[in-house]
């Protein structure tokens, strides 16, 4: 079953860094819906979180990569 579904979960936040680093692998690529088993609704709109987030720098997008905490550099 899908954990979307059975929560009832219509809409995956970008901004809920925790859930998506579950579906997130050791290298940072997104998991395929085999491994995390997630519905196909649901694992486009994991895998556009997952995108979105990167974009804005919230997740890594490789082992090189550094997130800077902005409360620490005022």
């Amino acid at each position: 079953m899908c954990a979307f579904c059975v929560n009832h979960i219509d809409h995956v936040d970008y901004k809920d860094i925790s859930t998506l680093r579950r579906y997130v692998s050791d290298q940072f690529k997104i998991e395929s819906r085999r491994r995390t088993g997630v519905c196909s609704k649901h694992q486009r709109l994991l895998a556009t979180a997952i995108k979105r987030a990167r974009h804005l720098a919230m997740l890594p997008t490789s082992r090189n990569h550094r997130v800077v905490d902005v409360s620490a550099v005022r």
